[in-house]
């Protein structure tokens, strides 16, 4: 499968082929580093080698102005040309759920193409997608009005299902932040769904969306009696993942609107991040909002 516009193509190419590199690439990179991202969060080597590597290879594709990054403070001008009007901008997670590296469990890269001047509404999106690194490499791209899954080996990317859509019944849910921090409304929606539903939270973001894409169900990380904003960046997960959620049939919300419809006010803005079944998101609005 080739995306229909040759640009975005290559950006979503040259990410797949990038796949099985990053996750080699982890080995021996486990450790944190004495920085910290510009979101206060400590990085671990291999945040910030995937960052580098990823920049490196895409920073040279004819029509793509713009690299952010969740790793980096500011934007990346790309290509010769300084004007960047009519290309299009990549916002980026390198690495999300790199504090997963010392246990070994799953992560990813998730990724958001854009039609504008970045940072930008989720609605600016052309295209957005996620790399799993789990048993089996996988990416999941939404792109031109539907959603695909890949196997992802070396520079070979295999389609193994098309069209995808959140089933009918959901089966699952996961939620993030400290318990005791959870605000009494988000509370007593958890007790309502945990009563319908399995746990399921791995601690990685795109782990923990991929359930919900393959069950159907509810992710989310709310906003926190000690943050309201939650953790989660709009700009780097929650657009594109909004993106891939809406576009496989589900609902995005930040508990009272779609993810896709916030206008963002910086690069590193958070948000709370809920996306799933339609049914659940309704509900979650009605009690939190």
């Amino acid at each position: 499968m080739t995306v229909s516009d040759p640009v975005v193509d290559e950006i979503v190419s040259t990410i797949a082929n990038a796949a099985t590199d990053i996750q080699q690439g982890l080995i021996g990179r486990r450790e944190a580093v004495d920085e910290e991202n510009p979101s206060g969060e400590t990085q671990v080597e291999a945040d910030v080698w995937a960052d580098d590597l990823l920049e490196e290879r895409l920073r040279d594709i004819d029509g793509l102005g713009e690299y952010a990054s969740e790793e980096r403070e500011d934007v990346v001008r790309c290509g010769d040309d300084p004007d960047t009007t009519d290309a299009y901008g990549i916002a980026i997670d390198p690495l999300d759920g790199s504090s997963n590296l010392k246990s070994n469990n799953a992560m990813g890269t998730v990724f958001g193409i854009y039609d504008a001047a970045l940072p930008a509404r989720g609605e600016q999106q052309v295209a957005a997608g996620y790399v799993l690194y789990g048993p089996i490499t996988t990416m999941v791209l939404a792109a031109d009005g539907s959603v695909t899954e890949f196997e992802l080996s070396g520079q070979k990317r295999r389609v193994v299902a098309e069209d995808l859509s959140l089933p009918d019944e959901p089966v699952v849910y996961g939620f993030g932040g400290r318990v005791p921090d959870w605000t009494e409304e988000f509370t007593e929606y958890v007790r309502e769904v945990e009563n319908e539903l399995k746990l399921r939270y791995g601690g990685a973001m795109i782990a923990d969306v991929n359930q919900v894409l393959t069950y159907g169900g509810i992710f989310g990380y709310p906003g926190l009696e000690s943050n309201p904003e939650g953790k989660l960046r709009l700009q780097f997960e929650g657009n594109p993942i909004g993106y891939i959620i809406e576009q496989a049939g589900g609902s995005s919300s930040d508990g009272s609107q779609s993810l896709l419809s916030i206008e963002p006010t910086e690069f590193h803005q958070r948000t709370p991040m809920y996306v799933g079944t339609d049914e659940l998101i309704d509900r979650l609005e009605d009690t939190v909002d």
